[in-house]
């Protein structure tokens, strides 16, 4: 496991017909907080990114940022995650921030309106220069 992930390194869920969900995260120089999620987002493989952000927003970084670029499927549940993530690291004084959304995410917040709720950036170097 490389140094710099802190938690959820290789965790995985899921099932054979699904793409087992993985989470890295790795803290900055500036203590930012970056959470890469890969695979399928879903009511069946959510439970590792749940724990994690939840753990991270805890912490108390002062920019939490959420890698989705390989991110394949996000459906409802992934969505309500991204939202009460959110919502609790606003409420713990962190600066929330999606980066690299993959196109099957970025159609989810589209189509339900939340992209205007999300501070999106092209980029994982870009939501931290933010």
């Amino acid at each position: 496991m490389p140094a710099e992930n802190e938690q959820g390194a290789g965790m995985t869920a899921g099932h054979p017909q699904d793409a087992p969900l993985t989470v890295q995260v790795r803290r900055t120089e500036a203590r930012a907080a970056v959470c890469r999620v890969a695979g399928d987002l879903d009511i069946e493989t959510l439970g590792p990114a749940e724990e994690s952000l939840s753990a991270l927003v805890g912490q108390g970084p002062p920019v939490l940022v959420v890698d989705l670029h390989g991110v394949g499927f996000c459906d409802s549940s992934g969505l309500n995650l991204l939202l009460k993530t959110r919502a609790a690291a606003l409420a713990a004084g962190v600066e929330f921030r999606l980066a690299a959304v993959a196109p099957t995410v970025m159609r989810v917040l589209e189509l339900t309106g939340a992209q205007a709720v999300f501070s999106i950036h092209e980029s994982v170097d870009a939501a931290l220069a933010a």
